[in-house]
């Protein structure tokens, strides 16, 4: 085989390439074509591709491809952690230490590529050429530093988990290190995402040039292999990993979408609540509501900080939609949020709460849910909270701030009604 026929052969049928090194499963038509878009597509690209499709196969033959054919490019591969990133590596290793692979790239460079230097988190291959000093294939976690590195040519995969699901924290954290690589990439350089949506505003939702192929898409899964998996988990899990859309927690109250409008007099002479925040994950939660005959209008905040940061701009909130007064409860803090609101000018009133939050959240918000509309600009993280609240829910501020304004509402009716 000729030198120019072996370069074709590796770029045009990688997905043969890959049975040849151990991986039988993988079709030309569907892993063939995500190999040749990872190594020689134009611009950003995003694939989302449901759990055991072999994607992060494809990925790991598609790095290590690039090293052997291209080996002027510098490469920076990112997945969750550390220890998730070296795994691949390794994974890279021993593809460009096959037979079939030490056979192609003997007939390229004369003699079977190997390595200058394979570490935990660094890989570069003896054919490597760049002037630069750095690694060729260089591996690090979500949490690894990003400081002075640089690279052609980034991969990221499976950068957003479970844990951006269920932590606001997480996700912000996860979105700041995604946008810090459009630092890390050289000019002309390109960013290569692979992974599965698990919440609304995780960081996929910041990737662009998105390519979708849930269960029912990619052929590799039957009807009754679907079927299986879709018993053996929770919905929402399979939603997640399988169709590739978020869902509400399986076990959450509140299955149906919520209604919008833009209509700000709906709130004009209602109430405020505010649950706050005293530190930790907990969120400082605002709601504004009116209740009109048997619909009930709401519009919420929510902030990941302690209710001091947050106080004033609550309060301004309030102001802003001509609401109040501000409930606030006293078990936890004494009155101390109500004499802080009060000394900032605020109508407060205060009461102390004699009813777990699930029984308040089950009872009262999921009573009105069917009757509530949101006006437009309420937080989605603070719609958010409420479609995923369950007994379990890691938080649970939104839903029972907006729990306290329908109990208020609907308990005391001639008061708040128009």
């Amino acid at each position: 085989m000729t030198r120019e026929a072996t370069l074709q052969m590796m770029l045009r049928v990688p997905a043969q390439l890959g049975r040849w090194c151990g991986y039988p499963l993988l079709t030309d038509k569907l892993h063939g074509q995500w190999i040749r878009d990872m190594i020689g597509g134009r611009g950003d690209m995003t694939l989302l591709a449901h759990r055991g499709s072999y994607k992060t196969t494809c990925l790991a033959l598609a790095m290590a491809i690039m090293m052997c054919v291209r080996p002027a490019q510098s490469i920076l591969f990112m997945r969750k952690t550390d220890d998730d990133a070296a795994e691949i590596l390794r994974q890279v290793r021993k593809i460009i230490g096959t037979d079939a692979m030490m056979y192609l790239t003997a007939q390229l460079y004369g003699q079977p590529v190997g390595f200058e230097r394979a570490t935990t988190d660094t890989l570069t291959a003896s054919c490597y050429c760049a002037p630069r000093g750095s690694g060729q294939l260089t591996c690090c976690g979500v949490n690894g530093t990003l400081t002075g590195k640089h690279a052609d040519v980034i991969f990221t995969d499976d950068i957003v988990t479970l844990r951006d699901r269920v932590s606001y924290p997480e996700r912000e954290r996860t979105k700041g290190v995604y946008m810090e690589l459009q630092n890390v990439r050289n000019p002309g350089g390109r960013l290569v995402n692979i992974g599965t949506p698990w919440h609304r505003d995780d960081a996929i939702s910041l990737m662009p040039n998105v390519k979708r192929y849930s269960c029912y898409d990619t052929g590799l899964l039957t009807r009754s292999q679907i079927s299986a998996l879709r018993e053996s988990m929770a919905p929402s899990l399979f939603a997640a990993n399988y169709e590739l859309r978020h869902i509400a927690n399986d076990s959450a109250l509140f299955g149906q979408a919520p209604t919008f409008t833009n209509d700000l007099s709906k709130l004009y002479n209602g109430i405020a609540h505010i649950d706050a925040s005293y530190g930790g994950d907990d969120f400082t939660a605002l709601t504004c509501g009116r209740r009109e005959g048997d619909t009930i209008y709401l519009y919420g905040r929510i902030w990941p900080k302690h209710i001091d940061a947050v106080a004033q701009e609550c309060l301004g909130t309030v102001e802003q939609h001509l609401c109040g007064p501000v409930w606030c409860e006293m078990n936890g803090d004494k009155g101390y949020l109500a004499r802080e609101l009060r000394s900032m000018g605020a109508e407060v009133r205060t009461y102390h709460e004699h009813t777990g939050k699930h029984v308040k959240i089950a009872t009262y918000l999921r009573k009105w849910w069917k009757q509530i509309v949101f006006l437009e600009g309420t937080d989605p993280d603070y719609i958010a909270q409420i479609l995923d609240y369950s007994e379990t829910a890691a938080h649970d501020d939104a839903p029972d701030s907006a729990a306290c304004v329908c109990r208020l509402l609907d308990q005391q009716p001639r008061r708040f009604t128009t």
